[in-house]
């Protein structure tokens, strides 16, 4: 079953994610993130909430991969979701 996260984004990332340039986060895999998965992104400055958020859903995932990437850690590839951004 899909489910919802809530994650900070910082806003020189997040103006690229709600423009549809940036299609991919770098995250810790510590949420056990799964393709159909939804991120809500919550623009953040390093103290505080913007109030500014973008909603996209998990389309792939790369992990465990061998070329560099730390076990810990997955490139999650993003699409927008219709109408949220």
């Amino acid at each position: 079953m899909a489910k919802i996260h809530d994650l900070k984004i910082l806003p020189q990332h997040f103006t690229d994610v709600k423009s549809g340039r940036k299609k991919a986060e770098l995250r810790k895999n510590d949420r056990d993130f799964a393709v159909g998965d939804m991120l809500i992104l919550r623009e953040f400055t390093g103290t505080e909430y913007t109030g500014r958020q973008v909603c996209a859903t998990v389309t792939h995932i790369l992990k465990n991969c061998g070329f560099g990437l730390d076990d810990n850690y997955a490139i999650l590839s993003i699409k927008l979701c219709r109408g949220k951004k």
